[in-house]
């Protein structure tokens, strides 16, 4: 996870009439309680996933690398609160697996409250790791997330460190490019080098 500037989350235009407007009438019409077959609100939001990867940089905003297609994650579950499913405020870029290991928990810590230096990638075993430098009260929901992410060491996000980390080994790809695709890899071959 890494610090994601706000100023860049700006809401995209159109997206107060295509997608709160219709989302809220939507619910108005299909309460919850009536709801049979799709217990979930109708998606009026992916067509704003455009702007929510660039948003992110197209950045995964749990695996802090670079993630082609990606998900909205509504970081406060429909389940949770279904208000929240058509708030701007409430998406978060993510890779599709990682998404889905919320497993409709609020018990993860928001990738926009992460700070630069909370997280590190250990070298050479591209494990991920929470750093001393997060927050007393923010340290027991770090840890929680990696583990429910499955962040540290699962094999799906160590073959894609791998990937990256031997890209620029092996000359393929520079520095500035492993800090565009996989930032945290590039910090630990920042500090490796120093």
């Amino acid at each position: 996870m890494i610090f994601v500037n706000p100023v860049r989350l700006t809401e995209p235009e159109g997206f107060d009439v295509k997608c709160r407007q219709k989302g809220r009438q939507w619910l108005v019409k299909h309460p919850k309680a009536t709801r049979k077959k799709n217990n979930r609100p109708k998606d009026f939001w992916t067509p704003f996933k455009p702007s929510l990867a660039d948003a992110f940089r197209n950045l995964c905003a749990y695996s802090a690398m670079y993630e082609p297609v990606g998900t909205v994650d509504h970081f406060v579950p429909v389940d949770a609160d279904e208000k929240l499913a058509y708030e701007w405020s409430n998406y978060r870029f993510a890779s599709a697996w990682i998404n889905s290991s919320k497993q409709k928990t609020v018990s993860v810590l928001d990738p926009l409250v992460v700070r630069d230096g909370w997280f590190e990638i250990l070298l050479p075993s591209l494990q991920l790791q929470a750093t001393d430098v997060i927050p007393e009260q923010f340290r027991v929901l770090a840890e929680e997330t990696l583990r429910r992410l499955h962040l540290v060491n699962d094999q799906r996000v160590i073959r894609q460190r791998s990937r990256w980390y031997q890209q620029y080994n092996d000359g393929k790809l520079t520095l500035d490019g492993l800090r565009e695709n996989a930032p945290l890899i590039a910090s630990a071959v920042v500090k490796a080098l120093s």
